[in-house]
């Protein structure tokens, strides 16, 4: 009756398949057998009652129910059996001592998949099964001998979520190495794995899922390692992940440019909606040194002008919820956030923003309004701090989203800020040197261009949009005494405001050498002789060579209109476009020469006979050279838009530059003069 009780314990728990029954008396030997035993481990009744139940155990197992078990009256975990073909099982175990004229143990095993998927209950099996986790186990030869239903969704992409498969079996594509170190390590000292990243990949390639991996070691009744218990975590749409995306994101769309405002807007772009339903970022008068100086009106409730506004960024279209519109000055009062923040450098963080009267609100009407208006709810206002400097401030608000700021989201915040700060610093500075050197080439370039009375001029002058800066392309026309005429365009090395005073250092110099009466060739060659002088007085530490200091390509004409006699010389600079009367556009084969600097002095002129009414295009490479395309093609464009261009040489220019450059940012500065003779 004992023995008949004991049974019906342990077998109330079980399924359809019934588990097997063994008892074992307290020597280790087999005294009872049934025949679900015989179908799991192969032996039958015959080869195993009466014989020492240590042939069922792997060699050195001895303790699954002797030793410190013998003392416990139930017991019940993982171990592993051996079958009789030699091969190992990994089974739950039940274990329940029965007190006869001979003491014994009576035993239920069931296969560890079998008995997680049908005898965990109904309530835990709906758990697993439905938990976002995808669970298996594997035995300790990285075999899978048990997974739950997220895991087969995954099985497409990670084959071996198959009942029998082993890590170690090759699947074309797939390389799981890595993976069985660690779950061997795991296997021999027993510490976890936590959040270990990977990533899954559909088989047709067409979707990747980022995975969190967390492994522990199974361990059996004995305490001896039986396996290994995987948890994957997807988090395609975990919280944490959009976080990180954001961030990763941020790494790349903030600062694409060096435009001051172009980076504060994407700074409020990217915020929207993943942290905040409402992002404005504030900028001081200092980081927009483009914009007129903030002037307080002579009365205002809400208090002085601190910043601009320079990006915004809402749920709703239109941005209703901004008080100020884009580059308007705003004003916020002494005893708001914003100048707290400002004041301090620390952030501000209000998970329930109080609206209640007597607070800062009081002073601000049009926010208030705003902030009642649209239930904003909460408000975090972050400044943006580089190298010891607050440029202004970042302000983030909630009002879709009725989940309110937590501080986990105030350290998102500070670190997106922190990221566009640094970038916002870079364009400050950018804009600061590239508006100064702009400022110098434009004061330096000729103000008022003459043609005398052989040609009449036009000129047009582009600075680069790119991160290089203003470089120091420069052109001029010298009148000389005797009626004839000088065109020169030149293109110094480098950009900024070296390459601009050096650009001007040329242009003087070729001046004055002009007015020595000296052909081109010859003058070309003193400039040359000249920029090495000057080279070699610059500080060696800053020059590699001589041209790193001061070099520069020039093309140099010389037009006399009583002969109608054109002389020119070239010092590493693509020849003039001719357009001619007739419509043809040509250009001349003219030597290139050595560019200015180098110190050759190889020079030599080119004299034409230009017909009255002849065009002629100087420009430096700018206008005709990309990084997509070579001068050759850029050439060929230019004088197929000289041939098509308006007459009046204002708008042959605009049409020149229209044409070939259009919306698309220039690549490098272009200086253009176009002269038409008498």
């Amino acid at each position: 009756m004992e023995v008949m009780a004991a049974m019906g314990t342990i077998l109330g728990s079980a399924t359809k398949s019934p588990p097997a029954i063994v008892v074992i008396d307290l020597e280790g030997t087999v005294i009872g057998w049934t025949r679900s035993a015989e179908e799991l481990t192969g032996y039958a009744a015959a080869d195993i009652l009466g014989r020492s139940g240590r042939v069922l155990l792997l060699p050195g197992d001895t303790r699954l129910w002797t030793g410190r078990l013998g003392d416990q009256e139930r017991w019940h975990g993982l171990a592993e059996l051996r079958h009789r073909d030699g091969s190992r099982l990994l089974v739950r175990v039940e274990g329940a001592r029965l007190e006869t004229t001979r003491d014994a143990w009576l035993l239920s095993a069931t296969p560890a998949a079998e008995d997680l998927s049908g005898r965990t209950g109904s309530l835990l099996e709906s758990l697993i099964d439905h938990f976002p986790v995808a669970m298996a186990i594997w035995d300790r030869d990285l075999r899978c001998v048990w997974h739950n239903a997220e895991a087969e969704k995954l099985s497409e992409g990670w084959p071996y979520y198959r009942i029998g498969r082993s890590l170690a079996d090759p699947v074309p594509g797939v390389d799981t190495g890595g993976l069985q170190d660690v779950m061997r390590r795991v296997l021999a000292d027993g510490e976890p794995v936590i959040d270990r990243e990977s990533r899954w990949t559909a088989a047709d390639q067409s979707e990747e899922r980022p995975l969190s991996s967390s492994m522990y070691r199974l361990e059996g009744v004995d305490g001896r390692p039986l396996g290994v218990c995987t948890l994957v975590l997807d988090l395609s749409n975990s919280r944490a992940h959009d976080r990180l995306a954001l961030l990763r994101e941020a790494s790349l769309r903030i600062g694409s440019t060096l435009d001051v405002r172009k980076t504060a807007q994407e700074l409020a772009d990217l915020a929207v909606p993943v942290l905040a339903d409402f992002v404005a970022v504030d900028l001081g008068e200092a980081v927009l040194p483009d914009t007129e100086p903030l002037q307080r009106p002579a009365t205002t409730q809400t208090g002085i002008p601190v910043f601009r506004r320079a990006g915004v960024a809402s749920v709703h279209e239109g941005t209703p919820e901004s008080v100020f519109a884009l580059d308007e000055a705003v004003f916020v009062s002494p005893s708001s956030p914003y100048s707290k923040v400002l004041a301090s450098g620390e952030p501000h963080f209000e998970a329930r923003l109080d609206t209640s009267p007597g607070t800062w609100l009081d002073e601000d009407p049009a926010r208030a309004a705003v902030i009642r208006t649209t239930g904003m709810h909460s408000l975090l206002v972050v400044p943006i701090k580089a190298h010891g400097d607050i440029l202004g401030v970042t302000v983030f608000y909630r009002h879709v989203n009725l989940v309110p700021f937590g501080r986990d989201d105030l350290v998102l915040a500070e670190e997106l800020v922190a990221r566009a700060a640094l970038r916002l610093d870079n364009a400050r500075q950018y804009t600061r040197e590239r508006n100064a050197a702009l400022a110098l080439q434009r004061n330096l370039l000729p103000r008022r261009l003459t043609g005398g009375g052989a040609v009449d001029v036009a000129s047009r002058y582009l600075p680069s949009d790119l991160y290089e800066g203003v470089g120091g392309d420069w052109f001029d026309t010298i009148p000389m005494p005797d009626g004839r005429i000088v065109l020169v365009v030149g293109d110094v090395t480098g950009h900024g405001i070296y390459a601009a005073a050096s650009m001007g250092r040329m242009r003087t110099a070729v001046r004055m050498l002009t007015y020595e009466g000296l052909p081109p060739h010859e003058l070309l060659a003193h400039l040359d002789r000249h920029v090495v002088r000057l080279a070699e007085d610059e500080d060696e530490d800053e020059c590699d060579s001589p041209t790193d200091c001061m070099g520069a390509t020039c093309l140099y004409v010389l037009y006399d209109p009583a002969t109608r006699s054109c002389v020119m010389a070239a010092a590493g600079h693509p020849p003039p476009a001719l357009l001619h009367p007739s419509g043809e556009v040509s250009f001349p084969s003219l030597p290139s020469g050595t560019p200015i600097g180098v110190g050759l002095g190889s020079f030599e002129s080119l004299e034409l006979k230009l017909d009255r009414g002849t065009v002629l295009a100087l420009y430096t490479d700018g206008l005709i050279e990309t990084r997509g395309s070579d001068l050759e093609a850029g050439m060929r464009r230019l004088g197929a838009a000289l041939a098509r261009a308006p007459q009046p040489l204002d708008d042959l220019c605009a049409s020149l530059i229209d044409s070939i450059v259009g919306d698309t940012p220039a690549e490098d500065d272009i200086a253009l003069l176009v002269a038409r003779t008498r």
